[in-house]
């Protein structure tokens, strides 16, 4: 191995276990992908004892091998080929009825609701840390290790997380609802690299997905096409109803509230002197409120479900919080309330919709620790 691969080796974090790395059992979670290939690569490297596990999500029979989704049948080939290659156990479980009840069911009645979901969140809630931490456990591994971007620091046996120097390919967003349980067993060695320092090493380290593409679709909406999802499981769902102005005039008629977002534009149909934007879902009434993009800046925001991964003294003073997973951080108040809390924005943003994610973060000496964060009610 070249000096140049060392040297990036060298910058991976080490796992902060106060044991020998061959006496260290060490869960990998492994996609198919090249991130979590790499992972796994490189825990074997420092001589971990590694086993890779991976999940069998959702049934889809007209996959491709060109998919651009997670999880894919050729995603469990792919890890399949690299754990041979690393010479390491692995492990596939088969998971489609609880990904159904515990992620797919709850996207679709997200919708069905008027609600913006964020699936990635819920598979990391009720599928991927969940379970897999059991299955870890179950392994007498002293880790879950996983290919996320996220960087964390251990000390005394506590874990804290952070964005990932990576800020394009940062997911501390979506792992706002992790326990502080998890968090402590969970390791993220790619965290305080760069995406192309990671192709790199998978090329030094000759394994099979180094050129693979990124996933980009959600695992079990292909082509990103959610309404065909929806349409597939609740083909009762598409009922023509009312569009209203402000004034509460009826203005025109939709094909099905799914088929909309808060801050969306196209497919409205109705021609007004300025651009009509989706400003609200009433799924009690199947109507879509529009109006004009300045309607759908907003200041206040209800949360429910608030997970804390940290003491709420830290809650206390000013807090960032993102309302999009690719959104900036947005200066903030954070109070708490019978019923969840209430986030003041201190600046304009626009479009937060029921169902999107508000995740805290503050700025200390090491860079944007993550708090915790909520729903959007």
């Amino acid at each position: 191995m070249s000096i140049y691969t060392n040297q990036m080796i060298s910058k991976i974090n080490t796992l902060g276990i106060d044991k020998d790395p061959k006496d260290t059992k060490v869960v990998v979670a492994m996609s198919g992908g090249v991130d979590s290939s790499t992972v796994a690569a490189l825990m074997k490297k420092q001589g971990y004892d590694v086993t890779g596990i991976t999940l069998k999500l959702y049934d889809n029979s007209k996959e491709n091998t060109h998919s651009k989704q997670c999880c894919s049948g050729q995603d469990i080939m792919d890890a399949k080929r690299v754990s041979h290659k690393l010479n390491i156990d692995h492990k596939v479980l088969y998971y489609q009825s609880k990904f159904k009840s515990g992620v797919v069911d709850n996207f679709v009645e997200s919708y069905l609701s008027g609600e913006t979901p964020i699936p990635c969140v819920q598979c990391n809630q009720t599928v991927k840390f969940k379970d897999l931490f059991e299955e870890s456990k179950n392994l007498n591994a002293d880790a879950l290790i996983t290919g996320h971007y996220v960087k964390s620091i251990t000390e005394n046996n506590q874990t804290n997380m952070y964005r990932a120097i990576d800020e394009n390919r940062d997911q501390s967003y979506f792992l706002f609802n992790t326990t502080r349980e998890q968090l402590n067993f969970l390791r993220f060695p790619l965290g305080n690299m760069m995406k192309n320092e990671t192709r790199e090493i998978a090329k030094k380290l000759d394994l099979n997905v180094a050129d693979k593409p990124d996933s980009q679709d959600i695992c079990f909406v292909p082509n990103g096409d959610y309404v065909s999802v929806i349409q597939k499981f609740r083909p009762d769902a598409f009922r023509k109803g009312n569009i209203r102005n402000l004034d509460g005039k009826v203005i025109g008629v939709h094909d099905g509230i799914v088929n909309f977002t808060i801050g969306q534009r196209k497919g409205i149909k109705i021609a007004e002197k300025e651009p009509l934007y989706v400003i609200e879902i009433n799924s009690d009434k199947n109507e879509i409120i529009v109006g004009p993009k300045k309607k759908l800046v907003k200041r206040k925001i209800e949360l429910r479900d608030i997970n804390i991964l940290t003491e709420k003294k830290d809650l206390d003073k000013n807090i960032f919080v993102k309302i999009r997973s690719t959104g900036k951080l947005i200066k903030s108040r954070l109070s708490f309330s019978d019923k969840g809390g209430v986030v003041e924005l201190l600046e304009d943003e626009y479009g937060i919709s029921p169902g999107q994610a508000c995740v805290f973060y503050k700025k200390d000496s090491i860079g944007d620790k993550l708090l915790g964060g909520g729903w959007i009610t």
